[in-house]
């Protein structure tokens, strides 16, 4: 099995040398839209007393009650002229960072996204419920500021510092030195640091909204493969117990694993074909911060409880197949594309040959 899998990274490797593109990128259509959304009405609140008016009403207060969306999740595309042969592609984005994740890599390399869409996949980017263009219910916010809510329920908004994010995405044993093999450009984490913005899913309801608009994204584009990463890395799963109607397949990147699905959840994802892929470094990093070992221990268990439901599902650890060296980033990666082609070719086998494709 080893050796198999050597020659398969062997292949990949030498397929990678030359990853520039030269062709014109020809597309189809590229657009955006929203997905899902609810209306939730606001309380215009009380004006203070004319004698504690600093200042005239000005347009906050305007806005202060009514009615406004919240939960709706933001997706752009790009479909490529030969888009319809296949099943189009869903990426979903981790902790802290937006769907500029799956585009141009920090160092200006080709992401996963432009990769996608060269082969012929139609691409659908979408941003969680609750960060960058989804945006975020504020009425917490101003109702601890109003003091109509106590400050103890003002709500936690998680950002990432760079020595956090180093530790989490495995870029070395300690802050500031790496890894010798990183695959991670290093000389541009600054950027990958400029990436990283506030999370507000703590604001969220259960279950997560995102989980609801994923999986009526694919039930919209009549088929997909779902794909998540860290923090979104189950979502796919988690979508498909709500509707798996949609999902073609899924593609876990990199997350802690539910182990404690009942028989009729198994047996609704035993349906649906699963890659869990997983990179190098899991148990070297020395912080506090590494959940690495206990994750992937807790996604080859998840695996192996979907094949006994008779499912169909990969544990795909990178370095078991010879290839070294891959940060939590796996999509931004100096090796990226290598490890697209082989997502690409496990989706052909596992969901493009059993559904035919579109």
């Amino acid at each position: 099995m080893k050796t198999r899998y050597g020659f398969l990274a062997l292949l990949l490797v030498t397929a990678a040398v030359g990853q520039k593109q030269s062709k014109p990128l020809v597309l189809e259509e590229q657009g955006s839209f929203f997905v899902g959304g609810e209306t939730k009405t606001l309380p215009t609140p009380p004006s203070p007393p004319a004698t504690e008016r600093k200042t005239p009403p000005g347009p906050g207060r305007a806005f202060a009650g009514g009615d406004i969306t919240i939960n709706q999740m933001y997706v752009q595309y790009q479909i490529p002229v030969n888009g319809g042969r296949h099943v189009p592609v869903v990426m979903v984005h981790g902790c802290c960072l937006s769907s500029k994740t799956w585009e141009t890599t920090p160092d200006g390399r080709m992401g996963w996204n432009e990769y996608f869409v060269r082969k012929d996949r139609p691409v659908y980017l979408a941003d969680q419920v609750s960060r960058a263009r989804s945006g975020f219910d504020p009425s917490a916010f101003n109702a601890v500021k109003a003091g109509t809510l106590p400050l103890d329920q003002l709500p936690n908004v998680l950002d990432a510092s760079h020595q956090a994010a180093w530790s989490i995405f495995r870029f070395g044993p300690t802050y500031g030195t790496p890894f010798p093999d990183e695959q991670f450009p290093m000389q541009a984490v600054d950027e990958l640091y400029k990436q990283m913005i506030p999370d507000l899913n703590g604001l969220l309801p259960t279950p997560n909204p995102t989980w609801t608009n994923m999986a009526a994204l694919a039930v919209k584009l009549k088929g997909a493969v779902l794909i998540g990463h860290s923090e979104s890395g189950f979502f796919p799963e988690q979508a498909a117990m709500i509707d798996p109607s949609g999902v073609k397949g899924i593609v876990s990147i990199e997350m802690p694993c539910v182990t404690t699905l009942k028989p009729a959840e198994l047996s609704t994802l035993a349906k649906i074909p699963i890659l869990v892929m997983f990179g190098d470094h899991l148990g070297d990093v020395h912080s506090d911060f590494n959940i690495w070992p206990a994750a992937f221990d807790s996604c080859n268990m998840f695996v192996k409880q979907v094949n006994q439901a008779g499912g169909d599902a990969q544990m795909m650890s990178l370095p078991m197949m010879g290839i070294k060296g891959n940060s939590h980033m796996l999509m931004q990666d100096k090796n990226n594309l290598q490890l697209a082609d082989l997502i690409l070719a496990w989706s052909d086998k596992h969901v493009e040959k059993k559904t035919g494709g579109r």
